[in-house]
């Protein structure tokens, strides 16, 4: 009698899971006709480790920033608790420097770091290398084009304000306010603009065009700048009022090291406002804790071959902020991440440090619920959406879904309101 009982009771939860399953998969099709493009939808419970929905759970999709998630894991298993700032070497009357990538100097998004306190405090005289960084400046398959704009700023060993100007000025004032004194030189006046203030900057170089506007109105404008080790030295040089000559000096086996900021500082930031600065910068800061040289792709190398060898679906993986094209993820391979994500470092930890529905960062206006459902990141480009993280249902269950969406024709408002619709029945139903 009693095995009877269970196998009713087995019977009926089956029932209800395909009862709650088939509405939303008829939805997914829906869209996917609807947009005539391609969805991904992979839903997992990782208590009882079932998968509750899959479509198109094993097809490569443009993960655009969905790609940060790749980066937040690698810099959770390496970096530690707190981020290197500085590596540096004293000899004789001479202190040599050499930059772990810490995206943190003079960036007004992050914690003050204190590796200016050290070069500005010493009585030595100062030198600066570059000779551990082994990196392109833009990454593979970036948009040449996107150079002169603030997400596609250059990856560099020892990153200042940004690796960005800040131009500036007020509608009542016929001058131009430049935040970083060295770029005034730099600053060429073209011809005034009936429309929008113009600043363009030349790919190869930091000569910067200023066409201004016939309107005179207020604006400000960051302009990423073309890195070298010189304007590196001059810009720190400037900040701490001491000189500081370039060498090319190798980075030695056991260098004495400064740390900067806490490690959650600058993962909160890359994950809720989905910072492409900080997450090249981060992912580079990996590859020189694993390998000693900055270089990113020696970190994705290393990352996958410790880490990663249980993914189901080899990721293409190239870069740490998702900009790239290249990458392709799965949706599978993407809950496979945050399932481990989870199992080692706990809701406590990752949650604060995501996006949350109605509450911050790229998810702030969409998902909303008291209390918050849907922690996680977003990733997008041009004709492409994606959301996966954490589920929590109304029966207070965290499921792990990745949700992805490639070459719709149309702006991606409407896509988003839809996942939230199907989001949200997931919610409700699970």
């Amino acid at each position: 009698m009693r095995s009877v009982v269970f196998l009713a009771l087995l019977c009926f939860v089956g029932a209800c899971a395909t009862l709650n399953k088939r509405p939303i998969i008829r939805e997914l099709d829906q869209l996917e006709q609807d947009f005539h493009h391609h969805t991904g939808f992979y839903l997992y419970d990782p208590s009882s480790r079932k998968t509750l929905i899959n479509k198109n759970g094993d097809k490569y999709f443009t993960p655009a920033s969905n790609t940060k998630i790749f980066t937040f894991f690698a810099v959770l298993n390496v970096l530690g608790d707190s981020l290197p700032g500085l590596y540096y070497q004293q000899k004789d009357d001479s202190l040599i420097f050499w930059g772990t990538g810490d995206p943190s100097l003079l960036y007004p998004y992050l914690p003050a770091s204190n590796v200016t306190t050290l070069l500005a405090q010493s009585t030595k005289n100062l030198f600066y290398s570059s000779a551990n960084f082994d990196n392109p400046p833009l990454g593979p398959g970036w948009a040449w084009d996107d150079y002169n704009y603030t997400y596609s700023v250059e990856r560099t060993p020892l990153p200042i304000y940004g690796n960005a100007f800040l131009l500036k000025k007020q509608a009542n004032t016929p001058y131009l306010e430049i935040d970083q004194p060295y770029f005034k030189d730099h600053i060429w006046l073209g011809d005034s603009t009936a429309g929008e203030t113009l600043v363009e900057r030349e790919i190869g170089s930091n000569r910067t065009k200023y066409q201004p506007s016939t309107h005179r109105a207020n604006f400000e404008y960051e302009v990423p700048f073309r890195y070298s080790d010189k304007v590196l030295a001059a810009l720190l040089s400037s900040e701490i009022n001491r000189p500081i000559a370039v060498i090319h000096k190798p980075l030695p086996a056991s260098p004495s090291m400064i740390k900067s900021i806490p490690t959650d500082s600058a993962l909160k930031v890359m994950m809720q406002e989905s910072d492409n600065f900080i997450a090249e910068q981060l992912l580079m800061m990996c590859a020189g804790v694993l390998t000693g040289t900055l270089n990113s792709h020696l970190g994705i190398d290393t990352v996958k071959k410790a880490w990663m060898k249980g993914m189901p679906g080899t990721p293409v993986w190239v870069d740490g902020s998702g900009l790239s094209r290249y990458n392709l993820f799965t949706p599978r391979s993407i809950v496979w991440l945050w399932d481990e994500l989870l199992k080692q470092f706990g809701s406590e930890r990752l949650f604060p440090l995501l996006a949350t529905g109605g509450k911050n960062g790229t998810i702030k206006r969409y998902y909303k619920a008291d209390p918050p459902y849907i922690f996680g990141k977003t990733g997008t480009l041009r004709n492409n959406h994606a959301l996966s993280g954490y589920l929590i249902t109304k029966k207070g269950k965290i499921l792990i879904f990745s949700f992805m969406n490639n070459h719709y024709n149309s702006e991606s408002y409407p896509i988003k309101k839809r996942m939230e619709k199907i989001l949200w029945e997931v919610r409700e139903k699970y």
